[in-house]
């Protein structure tokens, strides 16, 4: 993951608004975080070509990134566990009808995003997490595959031979700072109460893919997959498959897909917070500007991003703590796939 650089002082980047009259409205449209083009190209030729639904053109777009491993933070052979395993999380939403289907930490499966589509389609569930999603994908007829590959393994030894730096444990012992357990918890008299907020972003660690839709009948959807965060703690699931952070949808308003820390990003809900503000009235930068803002009032230095996208298509971004954030856009008025670049604010 190249792009999460942290500033010293990091503000929240807010984006020239691309607003359109209602009579030149960019739809379809197709937006994800990043310059994942092919992913965006893919689903652009869904909506646009084949004429099909914004559900079947985030799962056709978000499926590219996990068959290419984008940035190695998506799909199969990235962010190993503790134990060296990487595990998947994916997330659809229908802005049409307000039903959700999501895995988490899902294993030996490697079409995250579609058997979340399948979770969507054929139950009457919301996310389903862990070796039991797993059981549910073979039972809709996916193929068991090993998630592994020789650099997920050798970025797993490089770890351990590194005292298991960095992790995510607190309040153990022996000290998670320079051992690799097993742990025991301390006594609850002597734990602390507040951590100073310290971001494991680097390279390769990590890009969600978080895609929005529009499809020619102004049917909108969102979706994300990834790999979630290197070295994580088994069973850990990130923002990517909770409804309202990795992203949220409704026909009514607008869309938006969040990328970052997802252990932050989840307990604000950025993606609907983001929606909520467009119906309020904002525009779409607006809202992804003030959606940030809400996390940095807690956390000055997380870093995240999100992509927002009114149900006329107006779009707009927002972006903290990191360098630049670009991502990809193909919409009605474009002749090519486009990547834009924002960079983040800062004060010195």
């Amino acid at each position: 993951m190249k792009r999460f650089i942290l500033l010293l002082s990091p503000l929240i980047n807010l984006i020239s608004p691309s607003i359109i009259s209602s009579d030149e409205q960019r739809i379809p449209i197709v937006i994800n975080t990043w310059d994942f083009t092919n992913a965006t190209v893919k689903a652009w030729d869904v909506i646009n070509r084949q004429k099909k639904s914004a559900i079947d053109a985030i799962v056709k777009g978000c499926s590219v990134c996990e068959r290419e491993q984008c940035d190695g933070t998506v799909g199969y052979g990235g962010s190993p566990n503790e134990n060296g395993e990487t595990c998947l999380d994916a997330f659809l939403m229908d802005g049409r009808t307000m039903n959700i289907g999501a895995v988490g930490s899902i294993r030996n499966i490697k079409d995250a995003i579609a058997v979340a589509k399948h979770v969507l389609l054929y139950t009457k569930h919301s996310l389903l997490v862990g070796e039991q999603a797993t059981q549910f994908a073979l039972m809709m007829g996916f193929k068991k595959q090993s998630l592994s590959t020789e650099k997920s393994k050798a970025m797993h030894r490089d770890w351990k031979k590194k005292n298991c730096q960095p992790n995510f444990w607190t309040n153990v012992l022996p000290s998670p700072e320079n051992s690799c357990g097993p742990y025991v918890p301390m006594s609850e008299d002597f734990l602390t109460s507040a951590h100073e907020y310290q971001s494991f972003f680097s390279n390769y660690n990590h890009d969600t893919i978080g895609m929005v839709a529009i499809d020619v009948n102004g049917n909108i959807a969102t979706g994300t997959s990834t790999n979630g965060v290197n070295h994580k703690i088994p069973g850990r699931v990130g923002d990517s498959p909770i409804p309202g952070a990795g992203g949220y949808a409704d026909n009514a308003v607008g869309a938006a897909a969040a990328t970052g820390d997802g252990d932050i990003l989840m307990r604000f809900l950025p993606s609907m917070l983001a929606v909520e503000f467009m119906r309020n009235g904002m525009t779409p930068d607006e809202a992804g500007r003030k959606a940030l803002a809400r996390i940095s009032h807690h956390y000055p230095k997380f870093v995240g991003a999100i992509v927002v996208v009114d149900k006329n298509g107006n779009y707009g971004a927002a972006c903290h703590g990191i360098d630049s954030f670009p991502f990809s856009v193909y919409h009605s008025k474009l002749k090519n796939v486009k990547v834009e670049k924002r960079e983040c604010a800062m004060s010195i």
